[in-house]
């Protein structure tokens, strides 16, 4: 049963994989080179200050709990890495639930934060999208209105949000007192991220909001250093273009909503090939670069998330399997 909930993501998978790389020329794979060795330093300077600053803003969300900045660093990590393993972002699960006694705070408050994180990188990579509209071919109309909606909603969403926390509350119980008392879980949710974010304030918002766009800045110096540390241009030999990495970034990510098997394997690819298209890019080169920046995130990740969960399990001295927490986590929040 397990495996027939795995399959579907499988397939979504396979078939982006397949649509991404058909028709692929294995004389672009012998092409790629080792051309400015110097750029290394790049991507791995962009790599580490991306994930350890995801963990100070989680932090930062976390802190009036009494959660550490080390723990936060690396429940974050371990939570990144399982979600590239395992399928339904179990990480996420385990952030909330298994990890919740190390951070001195309950599930609810965890659930609080993640949305908030999500909300926070969600207007963050639509603005990025925004500011990089016309560069390359520039993005479709089509694609252009869907872009300001999606900022105007997001960013509309955390103004209301930030400034109406505390007057938001009520309006929430009069709307939940109407209707069944089954629901009334997603009103205790919502109620204790309105507390959460009503307890970080404007100013602590504005910090947060500054903390997701270094964050994706950061993200982008990776995609950059990778381009030019590979000598990657144009199909007409020319330098790609400031946009390119940025928009590579916001759409790779955004790939991860499409339903796929854990890491997003097939969509992150797919999404990264028709970014750089948009810079001239030719396809198979596009393709392959997507294949190989995602190895890069999925190994360094996996790798690093995967060390930190097996030190802290000698070090606390615990013999439960991570299938085995998997298990025992609750079916809802309490």
């Amino acid at each position: 049963m397990g495996l027939l909930k795995t399959l579907p993501g499988l397939l979504i998978s396979a078939f982006f994989l397949w649509w991404t790389f058909r028709g692929f020329n294995l004389a672009t794979l012998e092409s790629i080179r080792l051309v400015a060795p110097l750029w290394i330093a790049g991507l791995l300077a962009g790599t580490c200050a991306s994930y350890w600053l995801r963990s100070y803003r989680w932090w930062v969300m976390m802190r009036s709990a009494g959660a550490r900045l080390r723990t936060c660093f690396r429940v974050l990590i371990i939570s990144l890495a399982a979600n590239n393993i395992l399928p339904l972002r179990i990480g996420d699960v385990m952030r909330i639930f298994t990890y919740a006694p190390d951070l001195n705070a309950s599930p609810s408050v965890i659930l609080s934060t993640v949305i908030l994180e999500k909300l926070l990188d969600i207007f963050t990579l639509v603005l990025l999208l925004v500011v990089t509209v016309h560069t390359g071919k520039g993005l479709p109309p089509k694609t252009r209105v869907l872009v300001k909606t999606l900022l105007g909603i997001s960013g509309g969403g955390l103004i209301v949000m930030v400034v109406g926390a505390r007057a938001l509350v009520r309006p929430i119980k009069i709307v939940f007192a109407k209707l069944p008392a089954k629901v009334g879980k997603i009103e205790h949710w919502l109620l204790l991220a309105l507390d959460a974010i009503r307890q970080i304030g404007i100013v602590g918002m504005v910090w947060l909001f500054c903390l997701s766009l270094v964050i994706w800045l950061c993200e982008g110096l990776l995609y950059f250093s990778a381009m030019r540390m590979i000598g990657m241009q144009t199909a007409a030999g020319a330098q790609l273009d400031w946009g390119a990495p940025l928009q590579t970034v916001a759409l790779a990510n955004f790939a991860f909503l499409v339903p796929s098997a854990p890491g997003g394997i097939g969509p992150f690819e797919w999404a990264c090939q028709n970014a750089l298209r948009l810079h001239y890019v030719a396809a198979s080169a596009a393709g392959l670069f997507g294949l190989l920046i995602h190895a890069w995130l999925l190994v360094t990740i996996t790798g690093v998330g995967g060390a930190m969960f097996f030190a802290h399990r000698v070090h606390q001295a615990r013999r439960k399997s991570l299938l085995e927490e998997i298990e025992e986590l609750p079916v809802e929040l309490p």
